[in-house]
């Protein structure tokens, strides 16, 4: 395995725990850690965050260059997670399954036209 691929592993890893386990913290009210979540979960968006420079540096590319198209595809998966993220509090938090179920739909339909965003058709 190579470093760069070792390195990224390892911050996905982390993070991702960090992330998961603040989002639990942060949403389940049993066990009422909600700013202790917030925390974690930040911690965790910020190890994911970094590991995009920290990666692009390992394969020798330059940092990220800022076009209308990343700015838009950035805000597409943002909005996209954003949505998904409501739609599964609708179902979890606050007790409304079917309306919760389509919006968390529509989340994941957004956060799918990012392929072809990013990726372009053949």
């Amino acid at each position: 395995m190579k470093k760069k691929n070792f390195v990224t592993l390892i911050m996905s890893v982390v993070g991702g725990i960090l992330f998961a386990l603040g989002m639990c913290m942060a949403l389940l009210p049993e066990w009422d850690a909600m700013t202790q979540g917030i925390v974690i979960g930040a911690v965790g968006a910020v190890i994911l965050l970094a590991m995009v420079p920290v990666r692009r540096k390992m394969d020798g590319k330059p940092m990220i260059v800022l076009t209308s198209k990343t700015i838009g595809a950035a805000l597409l998966g943002i909005l996209g997670a954003i949505v998904l993220g409501i739609g599964m509090c609708m179902v979890m938090i606050w007790d409304m399954l079917v309306p919760g179920i389509i919006v968390g739909i529509v989340g994941i339909v957004l956060l799918l036209c990012l392929i072809p965003v990013i990726k372009g058709l053949k």
